[in-house]
């Protein structure tokens, strides 16, 4: 058995058992893919980061319970903050390697940590067959990114109304549906589901939220913005529109440091 450390940490929140936690594993050099998602499977967290050191900074992957994914924020803000709180201790900035999104990074700026990811401006398309009986009501506008749908709404009582059923969102071709409308108490609420990845609902997803930014940078008339999640676990960002970049600022707080046990022979 090899032993390897894993950390838990709650993502997008300054508190325990709040925003969305991920599981971390830095490690020498990449495991097979297929334990990789093993481990991710046994976690049943909505991601699992594994990140290698290499020249400039380290190649991060992601893996939800069933699958890799292309992107996943609040996983690389907890990579970010394990990092930050061991190997690059006396750094302000890490640099991240993804396969399918380039080049990542993580500022610290006081109790902040501060992702800087590729914007991901979604497109109006027709609101995809069954869509509307998957998610529980009509929305005012379908939009797509590259890889979620982005429904909108009027109104945050209305997100918060929606109860989706899972199966049938389960058979929608995208990685997940993101919902949203005009916040309250912030410039726009959403939630996030994507049953067909394996998570029904993700707590905090920074991920939409690359896709969210452009969409209300431009219907407000701003590119700073406040955001929530309206999770039952819930998560506040702090959204910024650079260019063709997306700033997403949040907190993260570790809930556990552990060792697990891999088999030899896998």
């Amino acid at each position: 058995m090899k032993k390897q450390e894993l950390y838990q940490v709650d993502a997008f929140t300054s508190q325990l058992f709040k925003g969305n936690p991920a599981a971390v594993c830095i490690i020498d050099s990449w495991l097979p893919e297929g334990l990789m998602q093993a481990i991710a499977a046994e976690n049943n967290l909505a991601e699992t980061a594994f990140a290698v050191p290499v020249t400039g900074g380290y190649e991060i992957r992601w893996f939800t319970p069933e699958l890799e994914v292309a992107l996943c924020g609040h996983a690389t803000l907890a990579t970010a903050h394990v990092l930050f709180g061991g190997l690059e201790s006396h750094a302000d900035t890490i640099r991240f390697f993804s396969r399918e999104r380039g080049i990542l990074t993580v500022a610290r700026k006081g109790e902040r940590l501060i992702l800087d990811f590729p914007a991901d401006p979604p497109k109006v398309v027709n609101l995809p067959e069954g869509m509307a009986e998957a998610i529980g009501a009509t929305p005012l506008e379908c939009l797509q990114g590259s890889t979620d749908y982005l429904l909108i709404f009027p109104s945050q009582e209305a997100i918060d109304a929606l109860q989706p059923d899972h199966t049938r969102l389960g058979r929608i071709p995208a990685r997940g549906v993101i919902v949203s409308a005009p916040g309250q108490e912030v410039d726009f609420v959403s939630r996030f589901f994507a049953p067909r990845s394996g998570v029904p609902e993700d707590p905090v997803t920074g991920s939409a939220h690359t896709v969210l930014t452009p969409y209300w940078a431009a219907h407000h008339g701003k590119t700073e913005l406040t955001a929530q999640q309206r999770s039952p676990r819930g998560g506040f960002l702090h959204c910024e529109l650079r260019g063709n970049r997306v700033h997403i600022a949040g907190q993260a707080v570790t809930y556990m440091k552990a060792e697990i046990y891999i088999p030899s022979e896998l």
